[in-house]
């Protein structure tokens, strides 16, 4: 558990972190990158963190991986790069760096450490989990197997370690699909989003996909009915939604696809209005790349996400503490997984 006076006490004996309109206003090239989401006074807050942070990281040899559900300030502000899970955990492998820090949630800092197992990576706060890696253990894995003799486990790499290690190969929301489909066997057993397994199981007809029902917190609130609200109070609205909600949402939306697939779907049609059914940050995000397109709500938050803060980032970078480790022989197998999904997109050219 944070202390936070104690983190805020030790932060403020050696930055000046006061709001300052003069520091925020010699940031502009930063601001511009999110000024359609983030109002002046709050980017005069922000400026002295984004500044001590992106120092520090110069200092650390150090880059900072940035989800696409985090809050402009830190996706915009202090990320070297941003994507989902995947994208960043392979992208932290290709760059020039002693230290990782992960913003986003736990099972992205394992994947971080699983594919790059010398650098050291920071988790600005340890209890940022997520209810959908945290619904299934290799023991329920174990559990699949025994229901479904002979058939292969394909795991979402929203997973902790241990289940990747207990699985044959992994998957993105994004190849899901693909991935299914080109195994040889005729029942594929997915894990743990019983969403993105039922919306696989329609794209791929002729495997016998079963699952378990493990679910994501913000994507499961959605409802049909939402939607066609949705349509009738904002008509001409284009309505993008995320795999990992139940199908008969899936069924109501305009488009379905992986964070890169919705913003590539946004960023090529240019909607005129565009609801983008995921976590709201997304859409923060890519608002001010596509000033054409008029994002409206409702939209859900993900409490694990919201910890990260550029507070708490600052306090792990200065102190170095949050290092994420992977039992080394769990990190191995769940390397083999992940490495058996990267290998199998490329031959199948996705």
């Amino acid at each position: 558990m944070f202390d936070l006076p104690a983190q805020r006490a030790h932060l403020s004996e050696k930055y000046d972190l006061a709001p300052s309109p003069e520091l925020a206003a010699s940031m502009s090239d930063i601001y511009d990158r999110m000024s359609r989401v983030v109002s002046p006074v709050d980017w005069a807050i922000y400026a002295p963190y984004v500044k001590a942070i992106n120092d520090l990281k110069a200092e650390r040899n150090a880059v900072i991986l940035g989800h696409n559900y985090m809050t402009p300030e830190i996706y915009h502000g202090i990320s070297d790069f941003g994507g989902d899970s995947l994208q960043l955990a392979i992208k932290a492998t290709e760059v020039e760096a002693d230290v990782i820090v992960q913003c986003g949630v736990h099972f992205m800092a394992e994947t971080s450490k699983i594919l790059s197992p010398q650098k050291t990576v920071l988790m600005p706060d340890m209890e940022a989990g997520c209810s959908l890696a945290e619904s299934i253990t290799a023991e329920g894995i174990e559990e699949m197997r025994r229901r479904y003799p002979g058939a292969p486990v394909v795991s979402y790499v929203n997973t902790t370690a241990e289940v990747k290690a207990a699985s044959d190969i992994c998957c993105t929301s994004s190849n899901a699909a693909q991935i299914v489909a080109a195994q040889d066997s005729h029942t594929i057993i997915m894990t743990p989003d019983q969403y993105l397994a039922q919306n696989v199981a329609r794209d791929v007809p002729h495997k016998n996909v079963v699952w378990w029902e493990g679910s994501c917190i913000v994507h499961e609130q959605y409802s049909p009915q939402d939607l066609r609200d949705f349509r009738e109070w904002n008509p001409g609205t284009r309505l993008i939604a995320h795999p990992e909600c139940p199908p008969d949402v899936v069924a109501e939306a305009d488009f379905s696809g992986s964070t890169s697939g919705i913003i590539k779907y946004v960023t090529d049609e240019k909607p005129e209005k565009a609801l983008l059914i995921t976590e709201c940050s997304m859409a923060s995000n890519i608002a001010d790349e596509l000033p054409e397109v008029d994002f409206v709500g409702p939209c859900n938050m993900c409490p694990y996400m919201k910890k990260i803060t550029l507070e708490k980032v600052l306090y792990a970078l200065d102190t170095m503490t949050g290092q994420v480790e992977v039992d080394p022989e769990v990190a191995d197998k769940a390397r083999l997984s992940v490495q058996r999904m990267i290998d199998l997109s490329r031959q199948l050219g996705i």
